[in-house]
């Protein structure tokens, strides 16, 4: 085949998947598919929710964690927090201890005696002791805005099993820091069109939720024991393969931000471990991200081929025109304000670090904590 044919191909089958994958976002996340903003008192709607949390070594993060959950615009009478202390050797628990104290709704127990290691192990006794069956999950170094509960509350009692929302990194000062939070954006908006094409493959465990029955009916988290991380991928592949329903949520004021890994070091570490889960992701998912990645990669590496031939960089230039006004477009609802020339230098970066990221997860343990 003729480079410029080549060419020809690659940006066909480029914007074939994207603009397919764009189609399943604007489905999933259309305002007809999305329960209404809750901003009203008439529109007060509050079942019964448990929040349950795993902490280890997080004293650092506790008291941000605590103000942000103390301003979510829900009734107290419906909704309870459950912190976990895993087995942490600094002063989690005793921060915890003050931050509950006089809290009816508050509730602290010690993973002693955990079925499961690391995380999940964690949250299975806080889930365990939970007394609503709608659980929701997040981290103990996340702010959750203030409409976070009554979300996912709605979106679980319309008939849903499995929920998730997004959980933005925020971009910091650092490069790496906003390389980390572009890569959280381009995440979210494929996991949310993953949703849309009916083959959800990941969400985030800071926005993370479900009936404790559908918890229960698929096993737990008995069956996602291949890695330590997979608390929420591995959980939703198991819902996906027992055919539950998974719904996004996206309303005003529902985000769960996060910091940014601060150091490149510490953003590999974490890259590693998500994509270590990956392998243990279902066959058609593989397939749908191997067909993605490799498209992207493809059209992104074809700028090389323009010294040969000016023609063979068509498909670079037609992903970044594409990528720039998706990004562009939805950065807002995905929780960033990237300035254009942010949006065009970090998309090199991105695609650089699929690769690294890829490669760096091929050898290694990971560990929580």
């Amino acid at each position: 085949m003729e480079i410029n044919h080549f060419a020809y191909f690659i940006s066909f089958g480029f914007l074939l998947i994207s603009i397919i994958v764009y189609a399943a976002y604007q489905f999933e996340s259309n305002e007809k598919n999305k329960l209404p903003d809750y901003e009203n008192d008439e529109d007060i709607f509050s079942p019964d929710i448990s929040v349950v949390i795993a902490a280890k070594n997080e004293s650092e993060n506790l008291d941000c964690l605590f103000n942000h959950l103390e301003k979510l615009d829900y009734d107290i009478k419906h909704f309870e927090v459950i912190i976990v202390n895993d087995d942490s050797s600094d002063s989690t628990e005793n921060i915890a201890k003050n931050r509950i104290s006089g809290k009816t709704n508050f509730h602290l127990f010690n993973s002693t005696g955990k079925l499961l290691p690391g995380k999940k192990g964690a949250l299975a006794i806080g889930i365990q002791k939970a007394k609503f069956d709608f659980i929701a999950i997040t981290d103990a170094d996340c702010k959750p805005e203030k409409q976070w509960l009554k979300s996912i509350a709605a979106k679980l009692d319309a008939g849903y099993d499995f929920v998730f929302g997004v959980a933005p990194v925020e971009s910091g000062t650092k490069l790496i820091e906003k390389i980390s939070a572009f890569e959280s954006m381009r995440n979210f908006y494929l996991n949310i069109a993953a949703a849309g094409l009916n083959m959800p493959f990941s969400a985030a465990a800071r926005s993370f939720a479900f009936r404790k029955k559908s918890f229960e009916k698929i096993g737990g988290y008995s069956n996602t024991i291949e890695t330590l991380s997979g608390d929420d991928d591995l959980l939703l592949c198991e819902a996906v393969k027992n055919k539950m329903q998974i719904g996004t949520f996206m309303q005003k004021d529902s985000l769960v931000f996060s910091a940014p890994p601060d150091s490149l070091k510490n953003y590999l570490k974490q890259k590693k471990r998500h994509l270590q889960t990956s392998f243990h992701y279902l066959p058609k998912q593989k397939l749908f991200l191997g067909m993605w990645f490799t498209t992207n990669i493809i059209a992104f590496l074809s700028v090389f081929a323009a010294l040969i031939s000016p023609i063979a960089a068509i498909p670079f230039c037609v992903k970044m025109v594409f990528d720039v006004f998706i990004s562009m477009k939805h950065q807002k609802e995905l929780g960033h304000t990237f300035r254009f020339y942010q949006l065009v230098y970090l998309q090199f970066f991105y695609e650089l670090f699929v690769v690294v990221n890829f490669f760096n997860s091929l050898s290694g343990k990971t560990e929580w904590k």
